[in-house]
C-alpha cells in the first residue's frame, strides 16, 4: 500500500523498514493501538466511550440488571480516527431480559447476549465476538441489590494479508505488490473460546438517589491469539482485563436528573480512566420527552462531549472524542464519533406496575 511521504504513519514504516522491521508487524500493531488508545500505553480489547450504554461488555453482571424495565435491546457504533489512513470501526448489538422472577425470593435471573464486530486498519483486521450472558440479582433488604454474572462466547479474528505491503516488496523506489512478501503465516483466520465474570452492587436509599458500583474480569480462561505458529519464548495468551466502574443517578428537581460516572480498566501494561457526567432535562413535564447533555474525559487521551434525546422507552445518544494527546498533531483532534441506541420495555402492564416497587431509580 502506498502513502505520501508526508504521511506520519508511512514515515514510521520507512523508519522501521530501514532497521529491518517488517511493515506487516507495524500495521498489525497500529491496528491493536486503534482498538484501545491512551497517551501512555496501548491494548487490544474493543471499547466504547459510552461504557454506560454498553452494559454487557462492561460487566456481565449487568445482564438483566434493569431497575425499571423487564428487557432492553441496544446497538452501538463507533468510528475512530477517520482522518488518518488506518481507520477503525466497532459495532455491537445486544439484548437482555429479566427471567424467573417467580422462582426466587426477592431475586431474579438475567439472560442476554451481545455480538461485537470490529474492522481495523488497511488489512481489514476483523474481530467478531458472540457472547451469551447470565446473571443472578438478589435484593438485600429494601435498599440494596447484589448481582453476579458471567458470559461465555466465541471470538474470531481474521486479516487480509494481501492488502499489506512488506519490506521485501520495496525495490528502492516503490512497493512492488507482485514480489514475494517473505512472511510465513500459519493462519489468517483464528477462533477461540472466551469467558468473562463480574460483580455489581446497587444502593438506593431514597427515590432521589441511586448508586451503582461493579467490577469484572475479562478473558478468565486465558485464551491464546496469534496468526503465526507458536514460537518458544513468545506468549500469545491474551492478558486478563480488569474493569471497575461507579455511577449514580441523582434527581435534583422535577426537571433535572444528573448521572455522574467513573470507569477504569487495565490490561497487561495498558490502562484507561474515564470520568464525567451527563444530565437529563424533562421537556414534556411527564418525563416522556427528555434531552440529554454531558461531558466526559478520558485521561491523557480525549475530551468527550455528549448529546442525546429520549422519547418514552427509546434513548439515542451521541459522543465525540476530541483528541487531547500528542496524536492531535496528526488527526486534528478528530478522535472518534460514537452512537448508542437503546430500547427498554415491559412484558405487560402488570410487570410495569410491579417494577415500580423494585430497586427504584430516580425518574420524572
Amino acid at each position: 500500500m502506498r502513502f505520501s511521504w508526508s504521511d506520519p504513519l508511512h514515515t514510521v514504516l520507512v523508519f522501521l523498514r530501514r532497521r529491518g522491521v517488517r511493515a506487516f508487524y507495524v500495521w498489525l500493531s497500529l491496528a491493536a493501538v486503534g482498538s484501545w488508545y491512551t497517551s501512555a500505553v496501548q491494548g487490544q480489547d474493543l471499547h466504547f466511550s459510552q461504557f454506560f450504554n454498553s452494559p454487557l461488555t462492561t460487566n456481565p453482571a449487568n445482564t438483566g440488571f434493569l431497575p425499571e424495565h423487564d428487557y432492553r435491546l441496544g446497538a452501538n457504533y463507533r468510528q475512530q480516527w477517520a482522518s488518518i489512513p488506518a481507520q477503525f470501526k466497532t459495532m455491537s448489538i445486544f439484548g437482555d431480559a429479566q427471567a424467573f422472577r417467580d422462582r426466587f425470593e426477592s431475586g431474579w435471573m438475567g439472560l442476554g447476549g451481545v455480538i461485537l464486530r470490529d474492522v481495523a486498519g488497511s488489512g481489514n483486521l476483523t474481530s467478531t465476538k458472540v457472547y451469551g450472558s447470565a446473571a443472578y440479582h438478589q435484593m438485600l433488604g429494601t435498599t440494596g441489590l447484589l448481582s453476579v454474572g458471567f458470559n461465555i462466547g466465541w471470538a474470531n479474528k481474521r486479516v487480509d494479508v494481501n492488502k499489506f505491503t512488506y519490506d521485501n516488496q520495496w525495490n528502492g523506489k516503490y512497493f512492488d505488490a507482485g514480489a514475494p512478501s517473505g512472511e510465513n503465516f500459519s493462519s489468517t483466520n483464528i477462533s477461540y473460546l472466551d469467558v468473562q465474570a463480574g460483580l455489581n452492587y446497587a444502593y438506593f436509599p431514597s427515590d432521589n438517589v441511586y448508586l451503582h458500583v461493579g467490577a469484572s474480569v475479562h478473558h478468565v480462561n486465558s485464551p491464546r491469539e496469534t496468526f503465526f505458529s507458536n514460537t518458544p519464548g513468545y506468549d500469545n495468551t491474551i492478558a486478563k482485563r480488569y474493569i471497575g466502574f461507579a455511577d449514580a443517578v441523582i434527581k435534583l428537581n422535577d426537571r433535572v436528573i444528573i448521572s455522574p460516572g467513573v470507569y477504569y480498566t487495565t490490561q497487561a501494561k495498558s490502562n484507561e480512566f474515564t470520568l464525567g457526567l451527563h444530565g437529563n432535562y424533562n421537556l414534556s413535564g411527564d418525563g416522556e420527552v427528555q434531552v440529554i447533555g454531558g461531558l466526559y474525559y478520558r485521561g491523557g487521551d480525549a475530551v468527550i462531549p455528549m448529546l442525546g434525546f429520549e422519547w418514552k422507552s427509546v434513548r439515542l445518544t451521541f459522543t465525540y472524542d476530541a483528541t487531547t494527546s500528542s496524536l492531535k498533531n496528526y488527526n486534528n483532534m478528530q478522535g472518534a464519533s460514537e452512537f448508542a441506541l437503546i430500547y427498554q420495555g415491559y412484558y405487560n402492564q402488570f410487570n410495569q406496575n410491579l417494577r415500580q416497587t423494585q430497586c427504584p431509580v430516580p425518574r420524572f
